[in-house]
């Protein structure tokens, strides 16, 4: 079977999966009750992140037809019309999000990749946390890099599935106070790094509060507009990030401070679609995902196990 005959055969069981996991008919490989800590407590990280995905845009669709239409006519022979082109994209990368429950030791793991506009995809959160009984775990964790509309799909899904605790990822606010670092104080200055790494220190052993007593001290030392500007926009991350800082809390509960699972799952979703010079549309992507997360995620079993619809 070539390359071109065995795509479509991938890209429909794709489609498969997909068609499966909104009618209900593919569960999960576990539940809340089985992610249990040595405590004995049930315990669920719910991580959500956007990811970027190669897609064909509309240039290189006209392109493509332009250069198979012209190899027909110098064939000479009569061949069947093509079908329908489909429309391209505007641009040569669409952002798909990743949508991961996890357990603390990555034994058991629950992982979609969906094509969805951000404020829709508290959806598949919402419907993803109730078939796994999110709400049922003792200990519910979210655990997010901070981005505006995470925050606000966060709060959006809590009514429904009652998180407890959520909290910024370590490394991206450690990345804006780096950030803020070199605009005050230069890139390799070393009175800067070891401001950065007092400061990291502050919040993580002794929390928000302190670290914000702290940042207001040392922006009131601070000369020249620039440097105050950069002070500030950290100032507003922090303050805006405020209740997801509570990193004391975590670490003698026990808790992630990082969110590297849900990253890592962003690399393995995407895996099969980034290769050297290939471009999708963006529902063969999302299709061609859906066979990656199943297998991850434990449910490769369970699908097979699906009937499959009688073709009439």
């Amino acid at each position: 079977m070539s390359a071109e005959q065995l795509r479509p055969l991938v890209e429909e069981a794709g489609q498969r999966v997909l068609a499966a996991q909104q009618a209900g008919q593919l569960p999960p490989a576990f539940q809340a009750e089985d992610c249990r800590t040595p405590a004995e407590t049930t315990q669920l990280y719910l991580g959500c992140d956007g990811v970027m995905v190669p897609v064909i845009t509309e240039e290189e669709k006209q392109k493509r037809r332009e250069k198979t239409l012209d190899k027909r006519r110098r064939c000479g022979r009569k061949r069947r019309p093509l079908p329908p082109r489909k429309k391209g994209a505007k641009h040569t990368w669409q952002e798909f999000k990743t949508v991961t429950f996890y357990h603390h030791d990555q034994s058991r793991r629950h992982l979609l990749l969906s094509r969805l506009t951000r404020p829709k995809v508290q959806r598949i959160v919402r419907r993803e946390g109730e078939r796994l009984g999110y709400a049922r775990a003792q200990e519910r964790l979210a655990l997010v890099d901070g981005a505006c509309w995470l925050k606000e799909m966060l709060q959006d899904v809590q009514p429904v599935l009652h998180w407890d605790e959520w909290g910024l990822d370590f490394y991206h606010l450690s990345e804006n106070v780096h950030k803020t670092r070199r605009r005050v104080f230069g890139e390799e200055h070393a009175d800067g790094k070891v401001w950065a790494d007092d400061l990291m220190h502050t919040f993580k052993h002794q929390g928000y509060e302190a670290a914000w007593e702290t940042l207001c001290t040392w922006r009131a030392t601070l000369k020249g507009p620039k440097k105050k500007q950069a002070a500030d926009r950290l100032l507003r991350y922090v303050l805006e990030r405020a209740e997801m800082i509570n990193y004391p809390k975590f670490l003698a509960r026990g808790w992630d401070i990082g969110s590297g699972p849900t990253e890592s799952r962003c690399k393995v979703a995407t895996r099969r679609l980034k290769p050297h010079g290939q471009r999708w549309d963006a529902p063969n992507a999302e299709a061609v995902a859906a066979l990656t997360c199943i297998r991850h995620s434990g449910q490769g079993n369970l699908y097979w196990k699906i009937p499959a619809a009688a073709k009439t």
